[in-house]
């Protein structure tokens, strides 16, 4: 009889730690995280998108919506679109001092205030989608990622990825390097730095103008991100010449929370948080492949010329992000440390990357 009792003991501790999503151990007292279903705990999160924007503002509703899903209610995301609780551009201040609890944009935006936030989206003519993820994971790109982003209280995610981002749309078509000197382009970040060594004036506009100055001559050119995203901007009426690209081939984009709070939070939520964020990343790199694909082929029927930069560019461009990378590093010891860790790790990857899928795409 007592074994019965025993084995009856046993059986429920074990359904309610099957039920509560605890271990034994954490059921029968001897540690842990609490997970009381009773208890609602909200977020709210900004972004840098519009309501409903394709694959990044609609990737985020997504992500909300599993958090809900996966702690049983316990855990809710409000998601604000840009604007609506605060601008764009003013999320990483926002989260960082507390007033909201995260937000979903880019890292590159933040390069004002520190130069090194602008590598956690990646490096022109650097690693691709998979590589920086193996990097953030295994090569220790996280752990950087995280002491720096802890300096504002600030704790980040990957929360998606553009993939090989498009070079540009063009008004005139691009014969030499010598095409680019003073040319008007609209492109931001560490690819602007190095279009700049090129001759360009790179100039920063807000998406909303950015199909009027094409149009009336203002720019000369615009990158924006690929063809998903460039065919609901319209620019291949005005610029038809679109170019492959080089200066972002795997944009990190990120979803980050205000350290504190993240910190507060059951280590049930947490886990949950960063299992959908990686959901969240995985999908909308493949949503961003999949509606490419969609997309390029409708701008092939409109009569967008697909084409490539001259080998001068690249070899100039080549030559130009070691020149920023150079400058930026002597500026900036941060920027410094965070190259030489992404730097090993690319050296690292790039004969297996050479190996497998860049030599599978060579011979398919």
């Amino acid at each position: 009889m007592k074994r019965r009792d025993f084995l009856k003991s046993a059986a429920v501790v074990g359904a309610a730690a099957t039920f509560s999503g605890c271990t034994r151990e954490q059921v029968e007292g001897k540690k842990s995280f609490s997970v009381n279903r009773q208890r609602r705990v909200k977020l709210k999160i900004a972004t840098s998108w519009p309501a409903n924007f394709p694959i990044m503002g609609t990737g985020v509703d997504r992500f909300a919506e599993k958090v809900k899903a996966m702690s049983g209610g316990s855990l809710e995301i409000k998601v604000y679109p840009k604007n609506i609780l605060v601008p764009a551009l003013a999320v990483f201040d926002a989260t960082s001092s507390g007033q909201i609890d995260g937000f979903h944009s880019g890292p590159y935006y933040w390069k004002g205030k520190n130069p090194a936030f602008a590598l956690f989206s990646g490096l022109p003519l650097g690693m691709v989608a998979s590589e920086l993820s193996c990097w953030m994971n295994y090569g220790g790109g996280y752990d950087l990622w995280r002491e720096l982003y802890a300096k504002f209280n600030l704790y980040p995610f990957m929360g998606g990825n553009t993939g090989v981002q498009m070079g540009g749309w063009f008004r005139k078509p691009i014969e030499s390097l010598a095409d680019l000197k003073g040319l008007k382009m609209r492109i931001p970040g560490l690819g602007g730095e190095v279009m700049a060594k090129l001759g360009v004036n790179p100039i920063l506009l807000p998406a909303g103008e950015i199909y009027t100055s094409l149009e009336r001559g203002t720019i000369d050119a615009t990158e924006w991100v690929g063809p998903a995203l460039d065919i609901r901007m319209g620019f291949y009426k005005v610029a038809p010449n679109y170019y492959t690209g080089w200066h972002e081939p795997g944009s990190i984009l990120e979803l980050t929370f205000n350290k504190a709070r993240f910190e507060s939070l059951s280590d049930e939520h947490k886990a949950i948080l960063r299992y959908a964020s990686e959901a969240m990343t995985n999908e909308m790199y493949h949503e961003f492949m999949d509606e490419n694909a969609k997309a390029l082929k409708k701008l092939k029927e409109l009569g967008v010329q697909i084409r490539d930069f001259p080998s001068d560019i690249i070899a100039a461009a080549k030559k130009a992000v070691m020149e920023v990378v150079e400058e930026q590093s002597a500026r900036s010891e941060d920027f410094k440390h965070v190259y030489a860790s992404m730097e090993s790790y690319y050296r690292r990857i790039k004969p297996w990357t050479d190996t497998s899928e860049a030599k599978y795409f060579s011979i398919r």
